[in-house]
């Protein structure tokens, strides 16, 4: 089974320790808010993953079951996801 990150926005403060944690695979946009990418988590980067979302001081990230694709060390292109919208 492989597990992707999840965001909840409202609960979020923009700490960054996430991106400090797993950079890998989070970013910060230009408010320090992150970018999680929503490929599923290597089984290299799933003790990390289990760790930042465990760091974070607010609560605000869960790990969930990836809805697909393979579990491994896959290369598949970073594709960094808004995880709260702009308004």
């Amino acid at each position: 089974m492989s597990f992707q990150i999840d965001l909840d926005p409202i609960k979020c403060e923009a700490h960054g320790l996430c991106a400090e944690l797993l950079p890998e695979r989070i970013t910060l946009d230009e408010w320090g808010y992150p970018l999680i990418d929503d490929t599923p988590i290597p089984v290299s980067l799933e003790g990390l993953a289990r760790r930042t979302v465990n760091a974070c001081p607010t609560l605000a990230l869960r790990l969930r079951a990836a809805a697909n694709g393979p579990r491994g060390g896959g290369a598949a292109p970073a594709r960094p996801s808004r995880s709260r919208t702009a308004g």
